[in-house]
């Protein structure tokens, strides 16, 4: 039998696939992810379970070392492929299902191209498929829940930057709170985590489970300004630029940008059921569903989410940060509303998505004094994710390990609005 060409067979009619966004990507993440979802292709939420790596957004060469190392982490067979923009995914996706077939069967146009590290892409051999590789289309591949308990998992963390055996960096000593010597663990998370903002690297130190320091690097910027947008705020950009916009269109877009944070805080909480009912649902907005078709799920869902016990005591009394903390921090929008914890965070979300839902439809024009972009009130000098991630520092510090990616899921800051804020500071000096 042959078993290399079976394993070849198997992996290019359903592959596994590592989506790998990048800042400035959101709109060809979201086309991925759809795409995905209507193939029926699992999503892998590390290297080691993955056959297609799809780069999603523009190209970033501050990046191209830890694509590289992710690259390196996948076993064969393999393909790589990038999707610079929404229109590329469907191509993109094809051409890589292309790569992973058997040589015999492969279209003389798909030859595996060079890849930025100058490795040919697309390597074929055996590869032995463990039990629980294989993914159900309901969990998306998100959120590395098995074996690491309620909050959420923390496999593959480094993103494929640790060179270390086992994938983490060797440990130094330091002195911690009560004066002890103990082992200090340098530990980066990002930039490419499954249910993390895109390209966002935070770099913890870490005594025994306990975070000491945090780090936070600065986003990456594209090669191509043009091709760097921020999707989450277009209806508040449009209307600062002059443009008519109607307020249904930017409630609609900070429903669907809210629905979207939710889904990565109950994916990484090990809710994927609920997480995908989020995304679901934020595409239906996207995509102009009419408040009478969505309005139903929306409330069931809200109802669901927010009355879970389980969810919240998960949740319960990490990352608190009161309102007026926020507030000195530079901090608006919903987590300087909700005023509290990752519990109280979430429900803000839950709380504005109702609020917003009769509005949908709303023909008024925008006025973005008045109306909060998704994460807060918009100034493209002050960006809000800016201040979200400045925040991130002062609430993970002292935090235990297994809280870090939760405080950051209900924070959930948009590296995209930085990329954005690099492109007016250049194009005005």
């Amino acid at each position: 039998m042959d078993l290399t060409g079976l394993t070849l067979r198997v992996a290019a009619a359903r592959p596994h696939v590592l989506l790998a966004a990048v800042p400035g990507g959101t709109a060809v993440r979201l086309a991925a992810e759809r795409l995905l979802r209507a193939r029926d292709w699992p999503r892998a939420s590390t290297p080691a379970q993955a056959d297609l790596l799809l780069v999603a957004g523009p190209d970033l060469p501050e990046l191209r070392t830890p694509l590289e190392r992710l690259w390196r982490d996948m076993p064969a067979p393999r393909a790589r492929v990038h999707a610079r923009t929404a229109d590329e995914v469907e191509d993109a996706l094809n051409a890589g299902r292309a790569l992973l077939g058997p040589p015999a069967v492969r279209p003389a146009s798909a030859a595996p191209p060079v890849d930025a590290g100058g490795h040919r892409e697309g390597d074929h051999g055996a590869r032995e498929r463990h039990e629980g590789d294989d993914q159900t289309p309901g969990h998306d591949g998100h959120g590395d829940h098995g074996g690491h308990g309620g909050h959420g998992g923390h496999g593959g963390h480094s993103g494929g930057q640790t060179e270390m055996p086992g994938g983490l960096p060797m440990a130094g000593q330091g002195a911690d709170r009560d004066g002890l010597t103990l082992d200090q663990l340098h530990l980066p998370l990002g930039p490419f985590l499954a249910d993390w903002p895109a390209g966002l690297t935070v770099r913890l130190v870490l005594q025994g489970d306990v975070v000491q320091r945090v780090d936070v690097d600065e986003p990456a910027r594209p090669i191509d300004d043009a091709a760097a947008e921020a999707f989450w705020v277009q209806p508040w950009l449009r209307a600062a630029s002059g443009e008519p916009v109607p307020v249904g269109e930017a409630v609609r877009r900070r429903a669907a940008a809210h629905l979207d944070s939710l889904g990565r805080l109950l994916a990484v909480a090990g809710w994927p059921a609920e997480a995908v009912r989020a995304w679901r649902l934020r595409d239906d907005l996207l995509s102009g569903a009419p408040r009478a078709a969505v309005a139903p799920r929306l409330e069931r869902f809200t109802r669901r989410v927010g009355g879970s016990r389980t969810l919240a005591w998960l949740t319960r009394g990490i990352g608190v940060v009161t309102a007026q903390k926020a507030r000195e921090a530079g901090v608006g929008g919903p987590a300087a509303r909700a005023g509290g914890d990752v519990t109280s965070r979430y429900r803000q979300w839950l709380a504005d998505i109702r609020h917003d839902l009769p509005r949908l439809e709303d023909p008024a024009p925008l006025d973005v004094a008045v109306e909060d972009s998704p994460r807060g009130p918009w100034s493209a000098e002050h960006p809000p994710s800016a201040a979200l991630i400045a925040l991130l520092p002062r609430l993970l510090e002292g935090a235990e390990l297994a809280a870090a990616r939760l405080v950051v899921a209900s924070l959930d800051p948009d590296p995209d609005e930085l990329v954005f804020r690099g492109v007016v500071e250049v194009a005005r000096g």
